[in-house]
């Protein structure tokens, strides 16, 4: 598969899901409008199921706002705050080459955090997201 191939399936998997957070979005509104006039579905929306699926809808939406705000600054070559995010990258590639074997997701987790943490310890006072 090419680049530009790879690039345009993620292309149309973003619209997708775009898509489909739109659309939840609507029903999650429409369904909150109801609820205070039918005390059935304010029952049925409050169930441990429901709030359970909500609150990973909620988590998985985080997380991802936090990865697109850390692919954002490392894509943007000309940003300062890209190439520290990079060398933080790199610097925790070789201090890992003898470690234990990690995830590509724990890898991911560890280099946002770092670099969230040297975002905001170099003073920065808007917030990255």
């Amino acid at each position: 598969m090419s680049a530009n191939e790879y690039m345009d399936d993620i292309d149309l998997r973003i619209l997708r899901v775009t898509e489909d957070l739109r659309a939840i979005q609507r029903e999650l509104n429409c369904a909150a409008m109801q609820a205070p006039a039918d005390p059935e579905l304010m029952e049925s929306l409050s169930e441990l199921e429901e709030m359970e699926s909500i609150q990973t809808l909620k988590s998985a939406l985080d997380q991802m706002r936090q990865f697109l705000w850390f692919y954002t600054q490392v894509v943007a070559e000309e940003s300062e705050t890209g190439e520290k995010l990079r060398e933080t990258i790199r610097q925790q590639a070789a201090s890992e080459a003898g470690a234990r074997s990690e995830t590509v997701f724990d890898k991911i987790r560890f280099a946002t955090d770092t670099a969230m943490m040297r975002y905001l310890a170099d003073g920065k006072a808007r917030k990255p997201n």
